[in-house]
């Protein structure tokens, strides 16, 4: 259900307030272009930033919006166990598809205070859980033991890998089995990610180039009935420098600033997060243009 380029969607702002109008006509546009899931209220959607409100009013248009047509995976992780519930439990009750749940930041849990987190939400919920395990943000990294501990409740289904390491794909795959999903949180490794069993990416770049990133996964995900190594090769190549372009500084200021080039939202950020310098704008626009998006 939530294989493929799946994007981390965006949050439009205007004069720091939630573009209601903008995230609407960003919705469509990944529904008309390619994209195979949605992800609203995540990293790259600034969710520390948003109130309470306005990250449910991102997941209720997300899902009102796609109405069906791409599967929405809702961002309503929190270092906040009974936040985090609540957020996935507003996700369920407006139809969301799944759960994207970060390992819970700054309070630095151990494993088995990971493992009852999530055990909490997912007995607090009846949709599908995605883990988000992020150490770079979050500071700490859940172990595959711990995954497959928490694979055994009725909720979880995969990961979103963000650790950069290949060989957790490997590991996590002989521990967990082909069935655990495992996507990847890094763009520029999913070629090799899938390569090792992996279905797919949660992806920032899918925000500006939706059609090369939705036609790069369906050739490399060794499952698809279109894998083609030398066309995802091929893709790949062209994709690595707009991966690049996207981390210069924090995500999503290149993204912003990539999507207000393609005239798709402005680049407005919230602090503290601030819009990119010339010298990234300069890398930005040379990988847009190196993939013919401008």
């Amino acid at each position: 259900m939530f294989k493929g380029s799946n994007v981390a969607l965006i949050t439009p702002f205007k004069d720091d307030k939630l573009d209601d109008e903008t995230y609407i006509k960003l919705i469509h546009f990944h529904i008309n272009n390619g994209t195979n899931g949605l992800v609203p209220a995540g990293t790259t959607g600034e969710s520390p930033t948003l109130s309470h409100n306005e990250h449910e009013r991102v997941i209720e248009l997300c899902v009102k919006e796609s109405n069906g047509k791409l599967p929405v995976f809702a961002g309503t992780g929190s270092n906040s166990t009974e936040e985090a519930i609540s957020l996935t439990n507003h996700a369920e009750k407006i139809g969301a598809n799944g759960a994207l749940i970060v390992t819970p930041y700054y309070n630095k849990p151990t494993q088995e205070g990971l493992y009852q987190h999530y055990k909490a939400i997912n007995n607090k919920c009846g949709i599908p859980i995605l883990i988000y395990n992020i150490p770079g943000r979050s500071v700490i990294d859940m172990s595959v033991d711990t995954m497959a501990r928490l694979y055994e409740l009725k909720n979880i289904i995969g990961v979103k890998d963000a650790t950069g390491d290949l060989n957790r794909v490997d590991q996590t795959l002989k521990k967990l089995g082909k069935d655990f999903l495992q996507l990847t949180g890094n763009d520029d490794n999913a070629l090799e990610f899938n390569k090792r069993g992996g279905e797919g990416a949660i992806s920032v770049t899918a925000n500006i180039a939706p059609r090369l990133c939705s036609d790069f996964q369906k050739f490399s995900n060794l499952k698809s009935k279109f894998a083609n190594n030398e066309k995802a090769k091929k893709l790949n190549e062209v994709l690595q420098p707009l991966h690049h372009s996207m981390f210069v500084e924090s995500n999503p200021s290149p993204v912003k600033y990539a999507a207000k080039q393609l005239g798709l939202c402005n680049d407005e950020v919230r602090l503290p997060l601030v819009k990119v310098t010339d010298k990234t704008k300069d890398i930005v626009n040379k990988a847009l243009r190196s993939a013919k998006l401008i």
